[in-house]
């Protein structure tokens, strides 16, 4: 019995060719395959199609004893054929026919035929009888070889020893001699036909090939089998005559020999195939020397050309394999999709297993053909009861059920599903439910889910318009997200509605719902209760919902059930008040176990004898279920008619047959090859492919020091025997099966049972255990591939007494590869490794390899581009946010940054994944400084960028204008608004509801619980919450007062007041605050006039009271004195060591006060008063006295919160018009913040290091920060909802929105991005130096900045008095000329001194001549005037305003455009020299442009679109061609390349116009959006272009990415994209300098990127900012540039 799927409905993933020989003939040439070509072509496979490739050569052991008999090697043909995605044979014929061997079985009729005869020949049968005994339980009933003469195929018993093998192979040659005589005699007497002759002298090259060729169809060998025959000539030497001679042989008939056997297998058998079917056979002939004969040599040499040849054929075979695209793309792209697959795949392999009618799916049917039922069907059962297989058996019948409808049938078998989360299992199931409503007739999209004959024709009704109505009804719940594809932050109860909507919704009569799930009592981390509860209750009309359950499974029962306690079923099909209808499954009947076992048997060829019978019977009466029947289909199977069967041989229930059957498969194949094997199956995740169990166990020390001999020195490559491999394989698929998962062909346990008894066999140890996820994760991750040799321990026999002695020596065991992406010189894109992806993180967990999971995977480029490619985005997030990892992890908040990246561009990313590089390279290097251990994922980026070859890198991020929070906590259970929250500095955050429940989260990787404390067995409410260093205060509707030491274990003290009393119990109190300070709490009210002091050490509570109501408090450090602030403004001051009072002070105007700061150096103490006034008292003398009061003037708004900075001495206060600084030294306003028109400040904090403050407005769900020293406002934080507080902790801000959900961001992650440099407006100006490594930028304000590149900050400011208008950068780099409120100023760049301030210039242009001698300034009104940059001496002057200016390359003319002509005037006398005018054709010039490299030449474009080239010296024009009219020059676009050879003439239609003047041709790129700008390269190989998407995802997204400009390049020379860059704001400027581009940004800052292009020869240039270990980073206030100021006055005067 083969339990796996063989027939498969879904493709192959693995070529399996079966080697195809004589052994005798071939050593030589399958030891080279194994050697050069078996490896070299799986790793071809696995990267170009991924597919694996597995050669099965039975002769590949040297102990003839362990080669398989013929029945065996039938199997794997067969295994080969139907397996295979490829072609699956491979035959080596070579000169050598080979020998026959023993039958391994004979029919009862011939072999009493053949002693007959034998007998009456006179020959002796006797040893012929004894090796062979009658077995009467093979049908029809035969003899069989006895096993001492089968070949043995474990390792360790087979000790080899060569007399030995040729003693028993002589013996067996005799034996084999007596058949085949005796075969002839029967032939010669008629009672046998010649075909069955030959059987006995086939050999068993001749067998194999007749097996897998003869009588196939066409199908199976057209490029699926490849045949190679060597004929060798005068192989050796001199021939040798062959004695035909024979005492029985009769000499009338011809005896089949070797060479008549073989020449009709070559010159007839082959080339019949080749005629009828196109079997493709190579035929080659090698004629040796008469002397020598067929030499090793010559052996050798057509083994090399026979690998050659076998290499390129089998390339040629698996490259042509037809794989579904469609299904590559949905295996990647689309993980639902890809379950949805694989869910209906295992339903269709379960429902095979229903072999037993059972009463209980009546009742399934009953309950599914009831209209009105809304309660869900649950059947129970206990353990190997079946349910999964009446699942999946009613399931393929729901369609007959139903007729008169087209239901909607959907099978979730949860335990087996690879991911097992309940938020996966929600997803899953929402996107089945609307996909299969969605895809039309789902019917004939999936035509696997087929029904039985009995069942008819099924109709499919045309869908009405009342569904239609739902459909567009439903766009809401299905549009968000793109196919496949759910948000990857996306909340349980956000799942839960979905879910309830679509099956609301969609089912109706005509197509109701049928939804069934199966294991949820066994899904990991107990997690089945919270999918049940997530389930709709009552049922929605036409859904039907079947679960399944253990009868001991007792908390998924009450979760189904919750109002039954304790949790049971009521009678069957019955309803009750239970809420559902249970259904109990039991065993089955004893007499239907018997004719299943016996069908079972008959259709594996065998039977049991009658005594036999009476035992089996025996056994199925004590357990009767079907698995326990199977099981001993496997064991009755092995019995022999002679077998000594007893009471004991047959196991007493599934778990002890199950290890009977490991017992059995070790005595066959040896124990530790069984035992690892089942281990490796067991503790995999998602299931084995073949190829990796056989990998993994060729890897496996223990394993594979069986197969080294005593005293024999192991190759220095080595593998566990493929046809080892294979037996075992033969055997373990009757108790595996095969499933799809991610696209590759798996093996797992048919049941969950086997990995019980395995575990508890093999695995009963944690170190056993963690060995085992050890070797797994060695192996996935590719430890031992690519020729990295392993040790291992081998014994020895050394010294004169032979010795045993241990020896460690290193072999290369040839496992697969293991890259993340699999890559193709054929195929830029590769296919990815989902194998490694699903497998490895579970093992390195597992084995505690916290540090390699942390670089391997969660901190590798490759895992995030393969997980993100595979549509695993959300679990890649999750595996970053994962709160058992963050533990283990030194790099927790560098993991949250990176989640929070994927989380915020999840949605561009899932429509375009091979953007993640740049996606992550643009979005960490803003915070390189903050986390340096990111320059590691930074560098792996760049490199990939290297080895692809071109690409867009970034060598100066822009400043961001936002910051992805590294979490957003939404509780599922919330529905009330946030009444209160507090924090605590070590980011524990509280939240009181207004319905009285109280919500923590405790930091990073946890989710938001609920609290439940319970008093008098009645749950508490809580009315309010407040936070002070470590400790939580919590105030329950009833007044109690609860306390938590966040530093310790989770335990709530009660503060219990005795002075309390009965009035006050009854009053509703409300906490205002507390302090708390050396063990001491010290609290007040709202509207109280006391402060209640507790004791934690005992427990004690004490009162002080004051004169009016408390409103603040302060302590000193030692907690002896306490400052008490009051309502009328004054301020009480007491003693705690003597309860006594020292002393009162008060305010003028008798405000509350709200806050205040005591300085105990100086023993001063600061108050705030509700309208933010300060006033400064000296408290150090016993009568308090006033000291300092200061005003803001405002008298009308209350402070809303303050917040304090000890590191800059900063006092926030925020009132609703109003943010105020106040510099605590000195106690002097610092600054005022006012809101913006129309808005009020709701809440404010400053920020980590109080350079910048963050802001709430109202009605505005965003989060705004402002840096404190220019009052602008540099960062906006979003928000999924109104935010209603901040709170700051040690490492970040967290925002409590009115619903209760947190956002969390970073601190230095806010700090980096808000103090970013950049330009305080939009960017109009870049000028680069010729090295690139210097910029000068200008926003129209009275600022240059020099940035360097080497560092990525501004080095200098050159100031101006007044706006800057142009900016110009002398050749040579020396010099700066700015234009600034009519003023010339000139610069030198490197000391920053303003050499000259011109004045009266009344220019509008500057220019600078090429040599860097001159300057033009170009005036429209005045004289254009040439002067001298080092000393502003004025050389000529030009009476005419040339538009468009430009000076000539070699600083001789300044050429521009007058009244539609070109005009070119002299730079040394100021006269018009040169003209260029179309007064023929009556054209304006429009555009034109000097070269560079070619001085003499200007380009010239026409009104009309004809194209020029003037030669001034010569004043020759000559007109090359004529522009069409869609490819007309537009101005503002024109621009040439230094050389003439490209010119950039417009921008327009969302594409890039060029021509190419080297080919005389147009160029058209498409843009994909419309251009906002253009720039092409000066040295001609490159064009850079910015544009707007103008199509947005069908997707209601919300993503930014979508619709964010995109910086693309493209190579001229073949239109080739080098890369794109997605840029996070809207550019102003754009400028390509020295294989860079620079783009200004609308709100100051600047980006550079580099262009890397191996076509060019160019280099990408990264600027590298290492963070210096030991150092503190220098925060960007403390780095400011050099202001350089200008002239006072101007130096030179124009008249």
């Amino acid at each position: 019995m083969d339990w796996s799927h063989s027939k498969s409905t879904h493709s192959s993933s693995c070529v399996k060719l079966y080697l195809c020989s004589n052994p005798e003939d071939s050593v030589v040439e399958r030891r080279a395959l194994r050697e050069s070509v078996f490896p070299k072509l799986r790793e071809h496979c696995r990267h170009t199609l991924g597919l694996d490739v597995r050669v099965i050569d039975p002769f590949e052991s040297s102990d003839p004893s362990r080669w398989p008999d013929e029945n065996t090697r039938q199997q794997l043909i067969k295994e080969c054929r139907e397996s295979s995605a490829g072609p699956f044979l491979l035959a080596l014929v070579g000169h050598q026919y080979g020998t026959a061997s023993l039958p391994a079985q004979v029919e009862v009729t011939e072999y009493q035929l053949l002693l007959q005869e034998s007998q009456q020949a006179g020959v002796s049968t006797q040893e012929l009888e004894r090796v062979y005994q009658r077995d009467e339980n093979t049908i029809p009933p035969s003899y069989r070889l006895r096993a001492a003469r089968t070949h043995t195929c474990c390792p360790q018993q087979a000790e080899f020893n060569e007399e030995e093998e040729i003693r028993m192979k002589a013996k067996e040659g005799e034996l084999m001699k007596v058949f085949q005589t005796t075969a002839s005699l029967c032939v010669h007497n008629g009672l046998m036909t010649p075909e069955r002759l030959n059987r006995y002298y086939r050999s068993a090259l001749d067998a194999d090939l007749r097996f897998a060729l003869d009588n196939r169809p066409d199908d199976d060998i057209i490029r699926r089998c490849l045949v190679y025959v060597h004929k060798v000539i005068n192989a050796k030497g001199e021939r040798e005559k062959r004695q035909k001679s024979s005492q029985l042989q009769p000499q009338s008939e011809p005896t089949p020999t070797d060479g008549r056997l073989l020449s009709e297998l070559c010159d007839v058998f082959l080339p019949a195939l080749i005629t009828s079917s196109h079997l493709l056979v190579y035929t080659t002939a090698t004629e040796c020397d008469r002397r020598h004969g067929y030499t090793t040599a010559r052996r050798l040499g057509y083994a090399e050309s026979l690998c050659q040849q076998v290499y390129s054929d089998l390339v040629g075979l698996t490259d042509g394999v037809n794989i579904s695209e469609t299904s590559v793309s949905s295996q990647l792209s689309d993980p639902l999709a890809r379950e949805q697959a694989e869910q209906e795949e295992l339903c269709d392999i379960l429902s095979r297993f229903y072999d037993i009618i059972r009463p209980e799916e009546e009742k399934v049917r009953a309950y599914v053909e009831q209209g009105n039922q809304q309660h869900p069907l649950v059947v129970t059962g206990g353990p190997c009861t079946g349910k999964a297989v009446l699942m999946a058996h009613c399931a393929q019948q729901i369609k007959c059920w139903l007729p008169d409808c087209d239901p909607v049938v959907i099978t979730y078998f949860c335990n087996l599903s690879v991911n097992p989360s309940p938020k996966h299992l929600l997803s899953s199931l929402c996107y089945q439910i609307a996909r299969r409503y969605h895809s039309g007739s789902f019917s004939e999209q999936n035509p696997s889910r087929h029904t039985s004959s009995s069942c008819g024709s099924i109709s499919n009704p045309d869908p009405h318009h009342e569904r239609n109505t739902r459909e567009r009804d439903l766009n809401i719940l299905t549009c968000p997200d793109p196919p496949g594809i759910i948000k990857p932050d996306i909340s349980l109860s956000e799942l839960k509605q979905r879910l309830s909507s679509l099956l609301s919704l969609l089912p109706s009569t005509e197509q109701p719902l049928v939804l069934i799930l199966d294991g949820l009592d066994h899904m990991e981390n107990n997690s089945g209760p919270q999918i049940i509860i997530s389930l709709p209750s009552p049922l929605p009309p036409n859904v039907k919902l079947i679960l399944t359950a253990s009868s001991n499974r007792t908390q998924v029962l009450q979760a189904i059930n919750p109002r039954r306690s304790p949790p049971h079923c009521v009678s069957e099909g019955s309803e009750g008040e239970s809420g559902c209808v249970c259904v109990q499954l039991g065993q089955v009947d004893r007499k239907q176990c018997v004719k299943m076992l016996a069908s079972l048997l008959s259709g594996s060829g065998r039977r049991v004898t009658s005594g036999q019978q009476a035992l089996v019977n025996q056994a199925l009466t004590s357990c009767c279920l079907t698995l326990y029947a199977r099981l001993l289909h496997l064991h009755t199977s092995l019995w022999h008619s002679d077998s000594d069967v007893t009471e004991s041989s047959l196991p007493d229930g599934v778990h002890s047959s199950i290890s009977l059957l490991l017992d059995h498969l070790e005595q066959k194949h040896g124990s530790s090859i069984v035992a690892r094997a089942a281990s490796y199956l067991t503790l995999s995740r998602t299931g084995l492919t073949e190829a990796e169990l056989a990998d993994l166990l060729s890897s496996d020390d223990e394993v594979l020091s069986e197969y080294i001999r005593l005293g024999k020195r192991p190759s220095s490559s080595m593998r566990v025997s493929q046809i080892d491999m294979e037996r075992l394989l033969l055997d373990l698929r009757r108790i595996l099966m095969r499933r799809t998962v991610a696209g590759s062909r798996v093996l797992f346990w048919v049941s969950r049972h086997f990995k019980l008894v395995v575990a508890k066999r093999y695995l009963g140890t944690q170190e056993v255990r963690r060995e085992v996820h050890s070797a797994m994760a060695d192996y996935f991750s590719g430890r031992w591939a690519c020729g990295n040799a392993k040790p291992l321990l081998v014994n020895q026999k050394s010294g004169p007494n032979k010795d045993t002695t241990q020896m460690k020596i290193y072999t290369d065991r040839q496992p697969a590869s293991q890259p993340f992406v699999f890559t193709s010189t054929s195929k830029d894109v590769g296919r990815v490794n989902l194998r490694k992806i699903l497998e490895l993180p579970h093992h390195l967990q597992e084995t505690n390899k916290w540090d390699e999971l942390e670089h391997g995977l969660l901190m590798s480029l490759g895992c995030h581009q393969a997980m993100v490619r595979a549509g695993l985005l959300g679990d890649l997030v999750a595996m970053l946010e994962d709160e058992e990892r963050s533990s283990h992890s030194r790099f927790s908040r560098e993991r949250e940054l990176i989640g929070s990246i994927l989380k915020s561009c999840a949605c561009f990313l899932q429509s375009s994944p091979l953007q993640l590089p740049m996606v992550m390279e643009t979005s960490l290097l803003p915070y390189l400084e903050v986390f340096p251990a990111l320059q590691g994922y930074i560098r792996q980026i760049r490199q990939e960028r290297r080895k692809r070859g071109r690409g867009l890198g970034v060598v100066l991020c822009p400043a961001p204008s936002s910051v992805p929070s590294t979490q957003c906590l939404k509780c599922d259970a919330k529905t009330s608004k946030v009444a209160e929250a507090a924090g605590t500095e070590c980011g524990i955050i509280a939240e009181i509801m207004e319905d009285g429940t109280a919500w923590f989260w405790k930091g990073s990787g946890c989710d938001v619980v609920k609290l439940s404390l319970s008093c008098e067995q009645k749950e508490l409410t809580f009315a309010g919450v407040k936070s002070s260093g470590p400790f939580v205060l919590l105030l329950t509707q009833c007044n109690n007062l609860f306390l938590w030491d966040v530093t310790g274990p989770e335990m709530f003290l009660q503060l219990k007041d005795p002075l309390k009393t009965e009035s006050i119990q009854q009053t509703a109190l409300k906490i205002e605050g507390f302090v708390a300070c050396e063990k001491k709490l010290f609290v007040w009210w709202n509207d109280e006039s006391f402060v209640s002091v507790f004791d934690v050490s005992n427990e004690v509570m004490t009162h002080f009271q004051c004169q009016s109501c408390v409103t603040c408090l302060v302590c000193s450090s030692d907690g002896c004195y306490i400052y008490c602030g009051q309502e009328d403004g004054s301020v009480s001051i007491f003693d705690t060591n003597t309860s006594g009072p020292l002393g009162t002070c008060s305010n003028l105007n008798h405000n509350a006060v709200t806050l205040m700061l005591l300085c105990e150096d100086k023993w001063e103490l600061a108050c705030v008063d509700r309208t933010g006034n300060v006033t400064l008292w000296d408290v150090a003398v016993e009568t308090p006295r006033l000291i300092k009061e200061s005003f803001t003037g405002d008298k009308s708004n209350n402070v809303l919160n303050t917040d304090r900075s000890d590191e800059i001495n900063t006092l926030l206060v925020c009132q609703s018009h109003q943010v105020t600084l106040w510099d605590t030294c000195e106690w002097e306003l610092w600054d005022q913040f006012l809101a913006p028109q129309g808005r009020a400040f709701t809440h404010a904090v400053l920020s980590q290091d109080g350079h910048l403050f963050l802001a709430l407005l109202d009605t505005c769900p965003l989060v705004f920060v402002w840096r404190v020293s220019t009052g602008e406002c540099v960062l906006s934080l979003e928000t999924n909802k109104q935010p209603q507080i901040l709170l700051k902790t040690t490492s970040g801000v967290i925002c409590v929105a009115h619903d209760g959900c947190l956002t969390v961001w970073d601190s230095e992650v806010i700090d980096a991005a808000g103090t970013a440099p950049k330009m305080g407006r939009g960017v109009e100006e870049v000028a680069v130096e010729r090295t690139g490594e210097w910029f000068y930028t200008t926003d129209g304000s009275e600022t240059v900045w020099r940035w360097g590149l080497g560092t990525g900050i501004p080095h200098a400011n050159f100031l101006h008095d007044g706006a800057v208008e142009k900016l110009r950068l002398s050749p040579n780099n020396i010099h700066l000329v700015t234009l600034s409120a009519g003023e010339i100023y000139v610069w030198r760049t490197e000391t920053g001194e303003n050499t000259l301030r011109i004045t009266g210039s009344r220019v509008s242009d500057i220019l600078i001549t090429p040599n860097s001698n001159c300057g033009v300034s170009v005036s429209e009104q005045r004289l254009s005037r040439v002067w001298r940059l080092a000393h502003g001496s004025i050389v000529c002057s030009i009476h005419l305003y040339l538009s468009d200016a430009q000076v000539s390359p070699e600083s001789t003319f300044l050429i521009g455009r007058c009244r539609g002509d070109l005009l070119a005037a002299s730079l040394w006398s100021g006269s018009i020299s040169k003209r260029f005018s179309c007064v023929a054709s009556s054209e304006n010039i429009v555009a034109f442009h000097t070269l560079s490299e070619h001085p003499d030449f200007v380009v010239v474009m026409a009104a009309s679109g004809a194209v020029y080239t003037w030669k001034i010296a010569e004043e020759t024009v000559c007109r090359h061609f004529h522009l069409p009219h869609m490819f007309h020059c537009q101005p503002q676009d024109f621009q040439m390349s230094s050389d003439g050879s490209y010119a950039l003439l417009s921008t327009h239609n969302e594409a890039i116009n060029l021509l190419d003047l080297s080919q005389v041709r147009l160029c058209s790129f498409k843009a994909e959006g419309h251009v906002i700008k253009a720039c092409l390269d000066k040295t001609g190989c490159y064009a850079a272009y910015i544009s707007r998407p103008t199509t947005i995802p069908e997707t209601n997204c919300v993503c930014s990415l979508h619709v964010k400009p995109i910086l693309r390049v493209v190579r001229l020379a073949d239109g080739e994209r080098i890369g794109s860059v997605c840029l996070c704001k809207t550019p102003l400027t754009l400028v390509v300098c020295q294989h860079r581009v620079f783009v200004g940004f609308e709100d100051g800052s600047v980006g550079v990127y580099s262009i890397s292009d191996v076509m060019i020869d160019g280099e990408e240039s990264v600027r590298c900012r290492d963070h210096l270990s030991g150092q503190l980073r220098q925060c960007n206030f403390d780095r400011a540039p050099f202001s350089w100021l200008p002239l006072a006055t101007p130096n030179i005067a124009w008249i």
